[in-house]
């Protein structure tokens, strides 16, 4: 998923001020999505399915997500308790004036990538000067743009810059040869570009992990006033607890997992076969995480955002945007 909260929806969400669950001494729990159900999120069906979040005494309510939703608006309005954010996005929306919190990181990797037809002749990121590319924006452009600024790569195009072009929802401008390369998840995009016919021995990736410049995704974040209450506390302890398990079995029992993303699936626009290919996709970027913030990734993130050429997605170092508290308690 690939959409952060921006301008004016930012702006109207924080008019208000964060908003406070009325009450946190049920034992609710809802969950905003990135996007849509699909294994991008198989954890957290997995807990459901399987029963470890009741094992927890919680109750939780996955809430899907899509193009027109930006987690922290929903967080900011008191939709959810809880939400899956990228860092950009979420650091973002912290320097904006939404106090989110990191209080959990189940994926350890990054899958964003870059694709490429290898007949444009590129090999290295150098060869990128005079290409066009496929970027995503509402934030996810940062990586990119300090990727270049790294590489001493202009983005206002001509033969000694490259010519950014921005990227939908979708592959249709690498398969129609509108650009030489485009974004991609290891887990998603790049498996419908074989899925419309193209041989991986026609492309060359260039992964963002390879390269440096990857920040981190999927974390889990709550509001810092939220967590100011021990009863909240107390229901996130068991929420990530449980999220962690799911995780782990997801990542041990595969194709399990991908058959439980699919009942859950209410649109039934998902296929079996995608999604345990997501899946077997995913469970490597989770592999190697307890669910705690790793601070070396967390400075990474950091320093790539900061690097963003002329425009950084933050401006500062963070203060306050993690802690370990939760993840403490939840993997005694």
């Amino acid at each position: 998923m690939k959409r952060v909260l921006t301008g004016a929806a930012m702006a109207l969400a924080l008019a208000a001020g964060p908003a406070v669950a009325a009450s946190h001494s049920d034992n609710s729990v809802k969950l905003q999505l990135q996007w849509v159900t699909q294994a991008q999120f198989a954890g957290y069906y997995v807990a459901l399915e399987k029963g470890f979040y009741q094992d927890e005494g919680i109750e939780v309510t996955i809430l899907p997500g899509g193009p027109d939703i930006a987690p922290p608006q929903v967080l900011a309005g008191g939709g959810a308790d809880v939400m899956l954010n990228w860092m950009p996005s979420a650091l973002s929306a912290r320097e904006k004036g939404l106090p989110v919190v990191n209080i959990a990181q189940p994926f350890k990797t990054s899958g964003l990538m870059l694709t490429c037809w290898k007949d444009t002749g590129i090999t290295s990121p150098q060869d990128f000067k005079g290409k066009t590319i496929g970027v995503w924006f509402f934030g996810n452009e940062y990586p990119f743009l300090s990727w270049m600024s790294q590489e001493g790569i202009s983005t206002d195009g001509g033969p000694d810059g490259v010519t950014v072009l921005k990227q939908g929802f979708n592959v249709d401008p690498l398969i129609q040869r509108q650009a030489d390369c485009i974004s991609t998840m290891t887990y998603n995009e790049y498996g419908q570009v074989l899925d419309a016919g193209v041989s991986p021995d026609e492309l060359i990736t260039f992964k963002y992990e390879d390269q440096g410049v990857a920040t981190l995704e999927d974390g889990i974040y709550a509001l810092e006033e939220n967590l100011k209450d021990t009863a909240f506390k107390e229901k996130m302890v068991k929420f990530v607890r449980a999220s962690m398990k799911g995780w782990k079995y997801a990542e041990s029992n595969p194709d399990e997992a991908a058959e439980i993303v699919l009942e859950y699936d209410e649109t039934g626009a998902q296929t079996e076969s995608h999604q345990k290919r997501m899946m077997g996709e995913i469970a490597k970027l989770t592999a190697g995480s307890n669910g705690a913030l790793d601070l070396a990734d967390y400075k990474r993130t950091v320093d790539t955002l900061l690097a963003g050429g002329s425009d950084p997605v933050i401006s500062k170092e963070p203060v306050g945007a993690w802690t370990h508290e939760i993840t403490d308690a939840a993997l005694k």
